[in-house]
């Protein structure tokens, strides 16, 4: 079958943070929004069809996972990452963001600390202070237009005696790294040794270009599978963030006895009925709109990169290795973070995530989705090379 990712769905006034939050935001109804990592792509047909028909039978009561829901995420596991996971292994969960939280919870008492790579996803820093920890900083090397992980910096910082966790992100948001098999296992053996907690946020690991491959933390070695808490959802891979369904896999007994005392005690061990019905149907059908959707994203950052090595030179695109996300370097535009977000907003119309929202290293650079129709990616590309050509 082929899946149309060109048609344009109509997302204004039906709820959506990208789209109708973003028109409060900025108080304009021409704006485009290019920030808040969902798509404006349909989902898999065969999720649609199961929801539609599970909301027809008109009954909406308390939900529990079934063994047809495991199968589907063990089996997504080992089909599209070559990893052997266990039933067992897995606990539900909203959301990544808030099992992130209940991880800090559950491994760090406050005045603990934990080990960012920025810039990185910013609700990282708001889970780690708001949970009574302090951050610690293992910034990201960035070298001829590529991010490297700075391994000397970590040694030291992970010696500190408060550091009791560290979240990696990988693949990375928003450089858009996918690490190699040689950073991973550096990195898992250096935390190991140091009796030091990975949380790794794999939530971009189904979106994958060409030529590189996502390897889960947990599969390189028995000592980093047991020293690592491995955060997947299927969320950002079918676009379906508003149901609210994700799968935290954690091999260790002792870990993931603890882990499920902090979600008892928040009373958060159940999931949307919805969320249930779609993970468990995207993950048993969706495999060929899947790599439809990787081609097409292929052309759209193929796209992007030529347009603006063509006609916007005063903007450089990081190669991503994985997302769909583009780390836009605007630094030769001379604006501090401040004045770059209102240049894009009132001058191309266009709604970025700031770069320095993901850490001071953000300065000068922007996000950009580009999970969109191709006609609604040109005219954003137009509208910014008419701001910055004009300035």
């Amino acid at each position: 079958m082929q899946y149309n990712f060109d048609k344009i769905i109509h997302r204004k006034n039906t709820h959506c943070v990208k789209w109708d939050l973003s028109k409060k935001q900025c108080g304009d109804e021409y704006i485009i929004p290019m920030s808040i990592a969902d798509m404006d792509f349909e989902t898999v047909p065969e999720v649609k069809k199961a929801i539609i028909e599970r909301a027809q039978e008109g009954v909406y009561g308390y939900t529990k996972i079934n063994e047809g829901y495991y199968e589907a995420v063990t089996n997504w596991m080992m089909k599209r990452h070559c990893w052997e996971i266990k039933k067992q292994w897995i606990v539900i969960s909203s959301g990544v963001v808030p099992a992130i939280n209940t991880i800090i919870r559950a491994f760090t008492h406050a005045g603990d600390k934990v080990i960012l790579q920025s810039p990185v996803y910013y609700p990282f820093y708001k889970s780690i202070v708001r949970n009574g920890c302090g951050i610690v900083d293992n910034p990201l090397k960035f070298i001829n237009e590529k991010y490297y992980m700075d391994f000397e910096d970590l040694e030291q910082k992970l010696k500190h005696p408060r550091v009791k966790l560290l979240i990696l992100c990988s693949p990375h948001n928003p450089v858009g790294r996918v690490w190699t098999e040689e950073e991973l296992k550096r990195l898992g053996e250096m935390c190991a040794e140091n009796n030091v907690l990975i949380v790794s946020d794999e939530i971009h690991s189904d979106l994958i270009y060409k030529g590189y491959r996502h390897i889960p933390l947990a599969t390189l070695s028995k000592q980093i599978q047991e020293n690592s808490i491995i955060c997947t959802a299927p969320s950002k891979t079918f676009n379906l963030a508003g149901l609210q369904v994700s799968n935290i896999i954690i091999p260790n007994n002792r870990l993931r006895k603890e882990y499920t005392v902090q979600l008892e005690n928040m009373a958060a061990l159940s999931l949307n009925l919805f969320g249930i019905v779609a993970c468990e149907t995207a993950y048993e059908y969706g495999e060929q709109w899947l790599n439809q959707l990787m081609d097409y994203l292929y052309e759209n950052k193929e796209i992007v990169k030529k347009y603006i090595r063509e006609k916007i030179p005063g903007l450089k695109i990081i190669e991503p290795e994985g997302t769909y996300l583009l780390w836009i370097d605007c630094r030769e535009l001379g604006m501090n973070g401040t004045e770059l977000k209102s240049f894009m907003l009132t001058r191309a119309k266009i709604q970025f995530n700031e770069g320095f929202t993901f850490g001071k290293n953000g300065e000068g650079f922007e996000r950009m989705n580009i999970a969109c129709p191709r006609d609604i990616l040109k005219q954003a590309l137009k509208r910014i090379e008419k701001a910055v050509n004009n300035l």
